[in-house]
């Protein structure tokens, strides 16, 4: 049952980052995860009590709180960098790199998991690697600085920011995002532990609404939700709701199954997320993008045979 649910993950997964990056084309990316997390969380606590796991709330032991907390903060590590390098890079490319987590997943499942390293886990992380490297390569330097303009044009008549002057690029955003979804995997594991998956995605969003927050109060782009056009509004929504069904089949998946192999099914959503770019986004991918992106896919099947 547990791959059903890892599959379902991947699904709405990959629906969420097109959702998302139309939804935060003309809003601060910080201020957009915020509001996306108010979805999720209303989303995720309607869960809770239809289910009626909001009694074993005073059971949840010291522990386990803790690592459901730092879960929680490595989510909203990772939510932030993500939008942050969806809003400035490519679908196409962001994704890939995201996925990368997979590859730290599994070495840390393997160090504080106990769920050991094949040479099969070895080869398909190398092929997860060089796909991801071989779908990053930069495209030719013209259109590169056409899409610079173009964005840099666009975001000045609509108030946005862009890439010119957001400091680090989509790449730095991009691996940050990586590393803190491969921690969350891992600190989600071991808080799952005794804990009914859904009330532990609802403490989790809980830990992430309040972080976005924070971080859009210091900021004071708080001021700016009211300005937000109505076409934004309904694509963080919806790409709210997406993410709050993908969380709650990826924590489902997660207790249930091995951290090594839920992960890598999950990450299959970059298939979705590329077929919605080609599609909505008109992001084309080149010959080497498809070679790295069916090793990607090669590498994370493989894991389902150990």
């Amino acid at each position: 049952m547990w791959l059903i649910f890892a599959l379902a993950s991947a699904l709405f997964a990959g629906i969420m980052s097109i959702l998302a990056k139309i939804g935060i084309r003309n809003v601060d990316s910080n201020l957009a995860t915020a509001l996306r997390t108010i979805i999720v969380a209303v989303f995720a606590w309607i869960m809770v009590f239809a289910v009626g796991s909001q009694h074993a709330i005073p059971d949840i032991d010291t522990k386990t709180l803790v690592f459901l907390v730092l879960s929680g903060l490595a989510t909203g590590g990772s939510w932030l960098c993500y939008f942050r390098a969806l809003q400035i890079g490519d679908v196409n490319k962001v994704v890939p790199v995201d996925k990368t987590s997979t590859v730290l997943t599994i070495l840390l499942s393997a160090i504080f998991l106990g769920e050991g390293m094949s040479l099969l886990k070895i080869c398909a992380m190398a092929l997860i690697g060089v796909g991801t490297y071989l779908m990053i390569e930069r495209k030719e330097e013209t259109k590169n600085a056409v899409r610079a303009e173009e964005g840099s044009n666009a975001a000045s008549a609509k108030g946005a920011p862009n890439a010119a002057s957001a400091g680090p690029g989509w790449l730095f955003f991009a691996v940050l995002s990586a590393v803190f979804a491969s921690l969350t995997a891992i600190l989600g594991k071991v808080g799952i532990v005794g804990v009914e998956s859904n009330l532990g995605t609802a403490i989790r969003t809980l830990v992430v609404l309040v972080m976005a927050w924070l971080i859009v109060f210091m900021q004071g782009k708080h001021r700016d939700a009211g300005q937000i056009d109505g076409r934004s509004r309904l694509f963080i929504a919806l790409s709210g709701l997406a993410t709050g069904l993908s969380w709650l089949c990826f924590y489902r998946a997660l207790q249930e199954g091995p951290a090594g192999v839920v992960v890598p099914i999950d990450k299959l959503s970059i298939l979705v997320t590329i077929a919605f770019g080609y599609i909505v986004l008109r992001e084309r991918l080149g010959r080497k993008s498809i070679a790295g992106l069916a090793m990607i896919v090669a590498g994370t099947l493989s894991l389902l045979l150990i």
